[in-house]
C-alpha cells in the first residue's frame, strides 16, 4: 500500500463529508470509546459498529442517498462510499489515522454486468507502525469481512482475471468521484445500477 501523504495529520482532518465534530458523531464516539481501551480496541469497535449497525443501502432496497458521515449515523444506512466516511470520522475523532482505499469489482457475478469502485479504509495503527486496510462495507452471505492485522480479511477477494484490480494508494480524502456520484443522484438503487463510477 502507497499512503498519498506521509503526514499522519493529512489523515486526521475534518472534512465536509468527514464531519466527526458533529454531535451525533461526537454522542456515538463517547459511547463506545472509554480511556482504557487500547488503539486497536477501538479500531476494531468502530469497524464493527459500521459494518453491522449500519445497513448496505443495496442489501435493505432503499431508495435514499447518504453522504457525509453524519448522515450516514443519522439514517443508520448508506453505500460502501458514505459508509467509509462514517469509519474515518469516529477513528479521526479519537485521533487514529484513517484513509481511503479503493478496489474495481464487478458489478454483480460476471464481467458482462459492469464494474464498479468500490470503497474501503485504510487505518495508521500507530503501535503496530503500520497501515490495515478494512471493510466496513456489511457483511451478508458470501460477504464476510473481519477486523484483522496481521492478514486482510475483505469482503471482496480481487479477481484480476475478471478484470477486478486492487488501487495501491491510501487516499487523505475521500475520491472526487465517489462523492460527486452521491450527490448527483437521488436514487440509490439507480446510482448502484447505472451510475457507479467504473474506474478511478
Amino acid at each position: 500500500m502507497i499512503s498519498e501523504s506521509e503526514q499522519l495529520d493529512d489523515y486526521l482532518r475534518e472534512t465536509e463529508v468527514v464531519d466527526f465534530s458533529h454531535a451525533a458523531i461526537a454522542a456515538l464516539a463517547d459511547k463506545l470509546f472509554h480511556p482504557s481501551q487500547t488503539e486497536l480496541e477501538k479500531v476494531k469497535i468502530v469497524f464493527e459498529y459500521v459494518r453491522d449497525e449500519i445497513a448496505h443501502s443495496w442489501d435493505i432496497q432503499s431508495r435514499r442517498i447518504t453522504c457525509s458521515a453524519s448522515d450516514v449515523l443519522t439514517h443508520k444506512e448508506g453505500i460502501c462510499y458514505a459508509k467509509s466516511n462514517l469509519l474515518a470520522a469516529l477513528l479521526r475523532r479519537e485521533g487514529i489515522p484513517a484513509g481511503f482505499c479503493y478496489q474495481r469489482l464487478m458489478l454483480f457475478d460476471t464481467p458482462d454486468k459492469g464494474y464498479c469502485i468500490h470503497a474501503l479504509n485504510g487505518v495508521y495503527l500507530k503501535s503496530l507502525k503500520k497501515w490495515v486496510r478494512l471493510d466496513g462495507r456489511g457483511n451478508k452471505e458470501g460477504v464476510s469481512a473481519e477486523f484483522s492485522v496481521d492478514q486482510e480479511k475483505l469482503a471482496f477477494a480481487v479477481q484480476p482475471e475478471q478484470g477486478e484490480k486492487d488501487y495501491p494508494v491510501i487516499y487523505a480524502a475521500p475520491h472526487s468521484k465517489t462523492i460527486a456520484v452521491l450527490k448527483e443522484n437521488d436514487d440509490a438503487l439507480d446510482m448502484y445500477l447505472n451510475g457507479l463510477p467504473e474506474n478511478l
